[in-house]
């Protein structure tokens, strides 16, 4: 089984960050909810400030939003992470304007969708919330590395119930939005973890953290489920969700928090990790099986065809 970092970290709150001039993070899904929480966050230590997402007006909206109390630069990146020929084209533009990125934080998610192909031809939420941040984070890693920074994967505590179904990765067989959605998650779990051992076998100075939102009130919920799903969440989230401010913590302690140490995963830490003080979080047994993340990497390298040779 793969270990997971303890760090000691317990109550952490943002306004233990440092300084961040002259540090560029760039978020996926930083237009809105927790990527726009943390990112204002970020931007607030004077850090400059990369907004990656599918939709132009949204993401334009989300960075003038953030001009107003922000020291650092604010700039946005299209990126369609469903798209693999997108990733590809979004990773240039990046490469273009920056010689470094020293916190590439991996949000965007979609969450319990009905039945839907990419493009790619491959199954929505796996594609979208893993696929296409491999692929990314592999295009860019090169930047990172100048910075000596870190690699942020946003998983959930729906990885705790996610099982990778090696003989049927898109689900054409028994597709259901929750199975789907556990699955992804349980992806960037293995995912963050397996990049820790691989940097910290090649000796590395990149960290590569995992992190968690608890249960956060924001809009997976509205635009994700479907039928009765989305009903239930519109009563759910107003008695037991956080505010997405709150949910944002764990990202950025991650980020750019000087506690922070690759191979950790932060999130909640109270009432099953949904809400509550922010700190080392529980890792299910299937998120630290070592032997299922090395074949879900091997896996998606082929998938997005792209292979990471310098972590081999």
């Amino acid at each position: 089984m793969l270990a997971v970092t303890k760090s000691g970290v317990r109550n952490w709150k943002p306004d233990a960050l440092p300084d961040l001039t002259g540090k560029r993070y760039v978020i996926t899904g930083g237009n809105s909810g927790i990527g726009l929480d943390a990112a204002r966050m970020l931007a607030d230590k004077g850090a400059d400030i990369v907004i990656a997402g599918r939709n132009a007006e949204k993401i334009n909206t989300a960075a003038a939003s953030l001009q107003g109390g922000a020291t650092g630069e604010i700039d946005t990146v299209q990126l369609d992470l469903s798209d693999l020929s997108d990733v590809r084209k979004a990773a240039d533009t990046v490469r273009s304007r920056y010689e470094k990125v020293d916190g590439l934080i991996n949000n965007a998610g979609i969450m319990q969708t009905p039945e839907t192909r990419t493009v790619d031809g491959y199954e929505l939420q796996l594609a979208t919330n893993h696929l296409g941040h491999f692929l990314w984070a592999g295009l860019l890693f090169d930047l990172v590395e100048k910075a000596e920074g870190r690699i942020v994967t946003v998983s959930s505590i729906a990885h705790k119930f996610g099982t990778i179904f090696t003989d049927d990765l898109m689900l054409e067989e028994r597709y259901s939005p929750t199975q789907a959605y556990g699955q992804s998650k349980l992806a960037n779990m293995l995912f963050g973890l397996e990049l820790h051992r691989r940097l910290a076998a090649k000796g590395s100075a990149v960290k590569s953290i995992v992190c968690h939102p608890g249960y956060s009130n924001t809009a997976l919920q509205d635009t994700g489920p479907a039928g009765l799903l989305n009903f239930a969440y519109k009563f759910l989230n107003p008695l037991m969700a956080q505010p997405s401010a709150l949910g944002a913590i764990p990202t950025v302690l991650a980020a750019a928090g000087e506690e922070a140490q690759s191979g950790a995963y932060y999130g909640p830490t109270g009432w099953g990790d949904a809400r509550g003080p922010v700190g080392d979080s529980f890792v299910a047994m299937r998120g630290r099986n070592a032997e299922r993340a090395q074949w879900l990497w091997e896996e998606s390298e082929k998938l997005v065809d792209f292979e990471w040779d310098f972590l081999r």
